[in-house]
């Protein structure tokens, strides 16, 4: 063995015991950056306590900025093999969440965006040839799209919003308009490298150590940190026709998604969203660059009217014999839109994807990004959708709601079952459930403590009316006890809990997901 090398490992074991023991004394802070061999550990940063949700804010003890996949395993080995504290680690990517889930109170935060991002593409040689990207776990998908577009090629899935790290989006499931089609980013990864929570650095894929690869993908980043992912590849469309249709009828508007997500040979992107008011009008149209025409009557705060707007895209790969035109022509002679509703317009393919962070540039120039977002989303069987939406109405007042609700079908035979996402139970004869997102926005200046409590209070209350009438399930959720985590997961509990043992024994990755507690958590 190199001598340097062990001496500065010897070195830094005694420093990261040092910093155990000052983590679990009465005193939860580090007075000042500590130096800890190769592990540079900070006592906090400006991140490290907060995320978009703006609800929760964690302080940790200590923060590390890894330089490398070693520094992560290090770690983690240590903590694991102590038995003298009770610290917690998360890793934290863009800090996406919304109550907290990437904190670690009194613990410490990993921050995976120091990681160098090293995007690697393999091109796919013959008709057989599989393209892929290999990543750092850090590395946010905007990076990866940007990459990727410079050989033509382009990830099957992904989110709305492409400023999150390709770990954060893998820990969860990764669902946008494309997930009827490919399904979520977690059914499209080849192979992951993953630190455990015993320290353990792990190739996975399908084939190798599986058990591993199948409990990180959607495990909320309960059994390991992601420090690398290989993605699948396909060829990318030059541009991209969207398209735009109103509704004033929710019975119709579900059964043309529905009917859209059926011609898989044609469309590549479908989602939907309610129109509740002015606002929500004008703020979904930020990023949809052509005029549109609808004047919709909201009728009166005792009587008001509802609308609904489906959206879908047809991908342009400027073949001679497509005419992307004529293939939305035929597409909505099918539909049952409003008459004269349907509104169209060609695009680049990257700004397709770049459309919500438009949005997000609309909205920093008013000053309504930085805000409370105690955002709701659901996974509905599609039996319950419309029973869903009423309670979505008697939860949510359409004269003063500032956000956008989104609505869209997916289809379950798109998921991996061995993954540790959860889905609902739709019937073994009914293949579609919805996502719903209630990405509401709430300003201090007027939703002050009480106001905000309040609404979190009623917002639990309909996920829980959902879940115990319909078979809800949350997505990108945090529950309030381990008996609702039990609930949420059913019979696949037990599942969890023994990756759980297996991989991350002492409980140390993912505390502020509520899950387990890392002074009780015992195998089955």
């Amino acid at each position: 063995m190199d001598l340097s090398f062990s001496f500065s490992f010897s070195c830094t074991r005694v420093n990261v015991l040092i910093l155990l023991l000052t983590l679990c004394s009465p005193y939860k802070f580090i007075q000042s950056p500590m130096d800890f061999g190769p592990l540079n550990l900070l006592p906090t940063t400006s991140n490290a306590s907060l995320d978009f949700g703006r609800i929760v804010f964690n302080s940790p003890s200590a923060v590390l900025r890894p330089q490398s996949k070693t520094d992560i395993s290090m770690l983690l080995t240590f903590l694991s093999a102590s038995s003298l504290n009770k610290v917690t680690v998360s890793a934290r990517g863009a800090g996406h969440s919304i109550h907290g889930q990437a904190q670690a109170l009194d613990g410490i935060v990993v921050e995976m965006d120091s990681l160098p991002s090293e995007i690697e593409i393999h091109k796919g040689e013959g008709g057989d040839g599989v393209s892929y990207v290999d990543i750092n776990g850090g590395t946010m998908w905007i990076e990866v799209l940007k990459e990727s577009l410079k050989f033509g090629l382009t990830p099957r899935s992904w989110t709305d919003y492409l400023y999150l790290t390709v770990g954060g989006t893998l820990s969860n499931a990764g669902i946008s308009g494309q997930t009827f089609k490919f399904g979520p980013q977690i059914s499209n990864v080849l192979q992951l490298e993953v630190v455990t929570g015993k320290g353990e650095l792990v190739t996975c894929s399908q084939n190798e150590n599986s058990e591993l690869f199948y409990s990180v993908l959607g495990g909320l980043g309960q059994f390991g940190i992601i420090t690398r992912a290989r993605i699948l590849l396909q060829n990318a469309p030059e541009k991209v026709k969207w398209v735009r249709a109103y509704y004033d009828d929710f019975d119709t508007f579900t059964k043309d998604q529905e009917l859209l997500i059926s011609m898989q040979e044609l469309v590549d992107y479908v989602e939907g969203f309610i129109v509740l008011n002015e606002q929500s009008l004008h703020s979904s149209s930020v990023g949809f660059p052509a005029h549109i025409g609808f004047v919709p009557d909201f009728g009166t705060k005792e009587n008001s009217n509802i609308y609904y707007c489906i959206e879908f895209a047809v991908n342009d790969y400027q073949l001679e014999n497509i005419n992307t035109d004529q293939v939305v022509e035929d597409i909505s002679r099918k539909m049952s839109y409003m008459e004269s509703q349907m509104y169209s317009v060609e695009v680049s393919y990257f700004d397709f994807l770049e459309r919500v962070r438009m949005e997000e540039i609309s909205l920093r120039r008013i000053g309504l990004w930085d805000v409370h977002h105690p955002w709701l989303n659901m996974f509905v069987p599609r039996s319950g959708i419309s029973e869903f939406r009423k309670l979505l109405m008697d939860y949510v007042s359409p004269d003063d709601f500032e956000g956008l609700i989104l609505i869209y079908p997916l289809q379950r035979d798109k998921w991996n079952a061995n993954m540790s996402a959860v889905l609902p139970d739709v019937g073994s004869n009914d293949r579609i459930f919805y996502a719903v997102g209630v990405l509401q926005s709430a300003l201090p200046i007027r939703c002050t403590h009480n106001c905000l409590h309040n609404l979190l209070n009623r917002q639990q209350s309909l996920a829980k009316t959902a879940h115990d009438v319909i078979g809800a399930k949350q997505y990108l959720g945090r529950q309030v006890s381990q008996s609702n985590w039990q609930d949420h997961f059913g019979p696949w509990w037990d599942r969890f809990s023994s990756r759980k043992f297996q991989f991350d024994p002492s409980c140390i990755l993912g505390p502020g997901q509520g899950i387990f507690s890392r002074q009780n958590f015992s195998p089955i």
